[in-house]
């Protein structure tokens, strides 16, 4: 590794350390996040929003960390951002999850928000779903009938599901568990490795601050 490197690194991390820290924080006092809401399309229930924001949003203000989730447009589309921000510092980390809308009306585009606030959180928090059994995480989701088109709603939900992976290999087991037909979309294959640089740009700040606490 180059010096220009290490010094890029060791900015990072300053410009992350609290939030990093108060987050880590954070993390150690939240739950898993309850399966409780039913899911038609794949047939198995799923942690919802309301789940998903028990779960973490008292730790999360309890280490000092605000979270607002305002929607916006780009030139790539939608997307909803979460945005974790630490009170004491100003620090900020946020992600942006692009929403895909399956029916043109305000009951569309509320459900395709919700999906992308669930994943968004989910994401940021590090909070996992709880697993109604212990081959969970070894099942696919059941495969639809042949389409010309995958439906709207299985690209939204595989999309959101790439999102919501922790790290490099759930992000793995996640693209192995979607439908071939639903892999094909152009969206699902940017979500996919949108997350993968996003994870990986983590992981190097993470490094970093290990580094320089050392």
């Amino acid at each position: 590794m180059t010096d220009n490197n290490i010094t890029e690194n060791k900015a990072k991390a300053q410009v992350f350390g609290n939030i990093a820290t108060a987050l880590a924080s954070a993390q150690a006092k939240m739950g898993k996040a309850l399966k409780s809401a039913n899911n038609p399309h794949f047939k198995s229930k799923y942690a919802d929003l309301a789940s998903v924001t028990e779960a973490c949003m008292p730790a999360l203000n309890e280490a000092g960390i605000a979270v607002i989730q305002p929607t916006g447009e780009d030139e790539t589309g939608r997307y909803v951002e979460t945005m974790l921000i630490h009170g004491p510092s100003g620090e900020v980390l946020k992600c942006r999850v692009p929403l895909i809308v399956q029916k043109n009306d305000m009951q569309g585009y509320g459900s395709a928000v919700t999906y992308a606030r669930r994943y968004g959180l989910m994401s940021m928090s590090g909070v996992a779903p709880e697993d109604d059994d212990g081959n969970a995480a070894a099942k696919s989701p059941p495969r639809q009938q042949a389409h010309k088109e995958p439906v709207a709603g299985a690209v939204a939900e595989a999309t959101a599901m790439l999102f919501g992976a922790d790290d490099l290999d759930d992000l793995k087991r996640i693209w192995t568990n979607v439908p071939k037909d639903v892999q094909a979309s152009q969206a699902v294959i940017n979500a996919k490795d949108a997350r993968k640089a996003e994870i990986s740009l983590l992981s190097k700040v993470a490094a970093a601050d290990e580094g320089e606490q050392q």
